[in-house]
């Protein structure tokens, strides 16, 4: 290993150190507080506060992508130990859902384009970049070749997903009292432990997650580090040939690296330079998030769906972080996860064929 690589590494260890120090320190006193998702969400603010506050450790925040990726594979793998033999029979039975979440996301794009179009007067480019409620890694990734101002649509982003995380834990506590904060943070607290589960079992979870990636690879999946142990998973599952249980750390530290991940970003976004953007991000993120959560209402009074159920299906906070909120609380992960991946493939195919349809009118010469 050169000189370079190894400096690297060890500035990596020392971001992974200091980001997971702060983020299991403020999610223990989540915990001790008897807030719901404690980890998720003192991982989120602790990290972001703190880096925000005192500039030096600022520098030393972040999980590096090579700690992030099996973090994200397991968390593909144990999403889809939820589906089984009975799934393909539930995916009949979803079809109003997935009709009505489609519908919610074309109108929470519209609407927020025409909030920061029409009324924030943002390039049309640069304001579907920032609205569009899904594909959040792959968005902000080709943003950079469309766009000047990439960093304006990782705002955009991270705010929304922020949002989520703050959001739903608490609208649980408040529609569902604080006894079912209590029951899942027991529930998450009673999941097997990676020492109580015999070796086979462990074998099979890391053998899923590693074989998954390349797998997802060459079949050019979007998001393979999720999508591809999912379906992985999920397909070994439904067809009963393994049954991979929760596993008490892994949910754990899963929450400890996405939160403090998302908190290190946001504790680098310098406030004042990103003042105005900030304050349409937030409303940007609450018109996208309000399309859904009426929808979500709607769809709940007619049906006999718990409402925290379609909410956690609809709402747009990121595939990886949603899904590890209902995993959380204990919700059918196989209907959040599956109206998620719809949403996300709907955005990922769709917006290719947006961005080109834009660029050809651009191109046409005016009469």
């Amino acid at each position: 290993m050169t000189p370079a690589r190894t400096n690297l590494l060890l500035s990596d260890i020392k971001s992974i150190v200091t980001t997971f120090v702060i983020a299991v320190t403020t999610g223990f006193f989540c915990q001790y507080l008897g807030l719901p998702a404690p980890f998720l969400l003192g991982s989120l603010f602790g990290v972001w506060c703190v880096g925000a506050t005192v500039k030096p450790v600022q520098n030393n925040l972040g999980v590096p992508r090579w700690f992030h990726v099996p973090v994200v594979l397991g968390l593909g793998t144990l999403i889809g130990a939820n589906f089984g033999p009975d799934t393909m029979a539930q995916m009949h039975d979803w079809a109003a859902t997935i009709t009505a979440m489609i519908a919610a996301t074309i109108l929470a794009t519209l609407a927020g384009l025409f909030f920061l179009i029409r009324i924030r007067r943002y390039d049309f480019m640069l304001a579907l970049l920032g609205c569009i409620p899904g594909g959040q890694a792959e968005v902000i990734t080709i943003s950079r070749d469309l766009v000047d101002k990439d960093y304006v649509v990782a705002l955009f982003h991270l705010v929304r997903v922020a949002l989520v995380f703050c959001s739903t834990p608490l609208i649980l506590a408040i529609m569902q009292g604080q006894d079912a904060v209590a029951a899942s943070n027991a529930a998450l607290l009673a999941m097997p432990s990676l020492l109580d589960l015999p070796l086979g079992t462990v074998f099979l979870f890391v053998a899923v997650s590693v074989i998954a990636l390349p797998i997802a690879r060459l079949c050019k999946l979007p998001m393979p580090h999720l999508v591809g142990p999912l379906i992985l998973s999920s397909t070994l599952h439904i067809l009963g040939i393994i049954d991979i249980p929760r596993m008490s750390e892994f949910v754990i530290m899963a929450q400890l690296t996405i939160g403090g991940a998302v908190g290190a970003r946001l504790a680098k976004v310098p406030f004042l330079e990103l003042a105005g953007y900030l304050r349409d991000a937030m409303i940007s993120a609450v018109i996208v998030l309000s399309t859904y959560g009426l929808t979500a209402i709607v769809l709940a009074s007619w049906t006999s769906i718990d409402f925290m159920k379609l909410l956690l299906a609809f709402i747009p906070g990121g595939l990886y972080e949603v899904t590890l909120l209902a995993l959380i609380f204990g919700f059918d992960i196989a209907f959040v996860a599956f109206h998620h991946t719809v949403r996300v493939m709907m955005v990922f195919f769709g917006l290719p064929f947006i961005i080109a349809k834009t660029r050809d009118q651009t191109k046409r010469p005016q009469a």
